[in-house]
């Protein structure tokens, strides 16, 4: 037999090596960080803390939340996306970012062209929250007080442009009443503002208000979506109590920044959809508020394309802008 070249085997081993792909290199080797784009508190937040020690243990490395709340869900982002793509860095997407996308006009990142998409994770509807002071119980009651002191009520969101914040845009067009908006830097301090009387009323996502409302210590009064949520379906639709055409909700989803290998984006998409198929995961994520929702990274690319678009003509026409 004849004998083969020392040295040829170390060429042949090194090109070799140059095309093992990423998922045969035993990913992940160490703590993966996900970058949650709003402070603690919130429905982001909560996601990320039911969600990320469930991957750390079917990945087998620590996936550790960074909290990097501020200027409408952008400081976390732009962290994100200017991230190494090996990995190691990941952000929770929401609505808010596909709305920041057309708000702001200077921003220094992009939601498309910076981020590789995994899966979609939830929907949430909000709910329209008054504190207990405010002597109303229905949707047709808070607009008649609304009317009666117009500009009198001021209502709270996680910030300049979030979907709380257009939540409570598209009711005071559809309802003629004007209320006064609040920003806060995320759906906690927003609540907070709300619990402690700062301000009357809220857009909330249901993550962020539903714990209060069941405590007392907030007044629900209806949901945002077309349907009635599961996780309080004694709360009526704001459409089925007299607005026509209200609707509005909340998303959240998985990406990496634009680069991350395809092989680690299938790990990744897989071993969170086993996450988001575990009992535990599914009734946590249920009494929080949420909804599961999967989707292919294709599909959740497509998505997120068709959300830029959905909100930039709503943000175009109601004439908003953040900087």
């Amino acid at each position: 037999m004849k004998t083969i070249p020392c040295s040829y085997l170390i060429v042949v081993a090194s090109v070799l090596a140059t095309t093992i792909p990423a998922w045969a290199q035993q990913y992940p080797v160490r703590a993966i960080r996900l970058v949650v784009p709003f402070p603690p508190g919130g429905g982001t937040d909560t996601m990320a803390r039911v969600v990320a020690p469930k991957l750390s243990e079917l990945l087998g490395q620590q996936v550790v939340s960074e909290n990097r709340g501020g200027a409408g869900a952008n400081i976390g982002a732009e962290v994100a996306a200017k991230s190494a793509p090996d990995g190691y860095t990941l952000m929770l997407a929401t609505i808010t970012n596909a709305i920041g996308a057309t708000l702001y006009t200077k921003l220094n990142y992009d939601l498309v062209r910076d981020f590789a998409t995994i899966t979609q994770l939830a929907t949430t509807p909000h709910i329209l929250v008054v504190h207990p002071s405010v002597p109303v119980k229905s949707v047709k009651g808070f607009i008649a007080l609304a009317k009666a002191k117009p500009g009198d009520l001021a209502y709270s969101s996680s910030g300049s442009g979030s979907a709380a914040h257009l939540a409570g845009e598209l009711f005071n067009s559809l309802t003629g009443v004007k209320t006064t908006h609040i920003p806060y830097k995320g759906g906690g301090p927003s609540m907070i503002a709300l619990v402690g009387g700062e301000v009357s009323v809220a857009f909330a996502t249901m993550p962020s208000a539903i714990g209060y409302v069941r405590s007392g210590r907030l007044r629900g009064i209806a949901v945002t979506t077309d349907k009635r949520s599961p996780s309080t379906p004694e709360l009526p639709t704001i459409a089925e109590s007299g607005v026509a055409g209200y609707e509005a909700g909340s998303w959240y989803g998985l990406s990496a920044p634009a680069g991350t290998s395809k092989e680690i984006v299938n790990r990744l998409h897989a071993e969170t959809i086993k996450v988001l198929a575990l009992p535990d995961v599914k009734e946590r994520l249920f009494n929080a508020g949420f909804e599961i929702v999967t989707s292919t990274p294709e599909q959740f690319a497509a998505f997120t394309r068709s959300e830029i678009q959905k909100w930039g003509k709503i943000v175009k026409s109601a004439g908003l802008k953040a900087d």
